[in-house]
């Protein structure tokens, strides 16, 4: 679901349609007020009425609206994924497999999460990111991200809590070789424009947009680790340990762990 955000719409598009086919893609905008946009055809794209309230209010919402549009989906489909336009769930191309050919072989139970990927910008290396080039060709180091460690496969109906960010009343199983890509917060420049939108500051995203920002000062302050080692810590830890406010999620012990991304998935996203 989406509210004028074409920049990411683009990208997401190309991305799962490449991997999925465009007819398998379903956007929901937020707000009838929005045209149907004419670049992507095939692509099950449907205007709805705006969901009302503030951030949290609106959150819970949107996710209750796409938990129901999942639950039909299952009448054709196997698998449903359900992610931001921000959001890229990559298989890691070592392995030589589509994202299809990825998820038809794994065994999933209820749902499937990747391991969170919170790409930032290196302030002191890497510019303002260009729309023409591959985002991962432009941005090298990342925060491996509970928040971004999310349940996006689901393999029966189930309610998605805000933001994609747990299955109520269930536990949650990372792949291996399997990532969420968050691109949300990558540009300095598109934070500090969103800062600036009017919209946004009304419906009470400030906070959010400064305390999303900080991934971009720990890239740029922080020494990054090796790629390898550090997914295989991170997807450990976060298998076995849970906050005390929410078993179905992952925590990390607030571990702010920056890496280093391997080339090889440059020309992916």
């Amino acid at each position: 679901m989406v509210r004028n955000d074409e920049f990411y719409l683009r990208k997401w598009v190309a991305y799962y349609g490449a991997e999925l086919g465009n007819e398998n893609l379903y956007v929901y905008l937020d707000g009838k007020d929005q045209p149907i946009p004419d670049w992507c055809p095939g692509v099950n794209v449907i205007a709805c009425d705006k969901i009302p309230g503030k951030v949290v209010e609106a959150e819970k919402g949107r996710l209750s609206f796409l938990s129901d549009r999942a639950a039909e989906l299952f009448r054709t489909y196997d698998l449903v994924i359900g992610v931001d336009a921000d959001e890229f769930l990559i298989v890691d191309p070592a392995l030589g497999l589509s994202l299809s050919e990825y998820l038809s072989n794994a065994e999933i139970r209820s749902s499937l999460s990747g391991l969170g990927v919170d790409v930032g910008q290196h302030t002191e290396e890497e510019g303002d990111i260009q729309t023409t080039l591959p985002f991962l060709s432009q941005r090298h180091y990342a925060r491996l991200s509970t928040r971004y460690t999310k349940p996006s496969v689901q393999a029966r109906p189930l309610r998605w809590g805000s933001g994609f960010h747990r299955i109520k009343g269930h536990n949650f199983h990372i792949g291996k070789d399997l990532y969420l890509f968050h691109f949300g917060y990558f540009d300095l420049g598109r934070i500090q424009a969103r800062f600036a939108d009017p919209s946004r500051r009304e419906a009470g995203w400030t906070k959010h947009l400064a305390r999303r920002s900080r991934t971009i000062r720990l890239v740029t302050e922080r020494r990054a680790h090796d790629w390898d080692s550090s997914v295989r810590f991170a997807r450990t830890v976060q298998t076995i340990f849970r906050p005390p406010y929410a078993w179905n999620k992952p925590a990390m012990f607030e571990i702010a762990l920056i890496v280093r991304i391997p080339d090889r998935f440059q020309k992916i996203v």
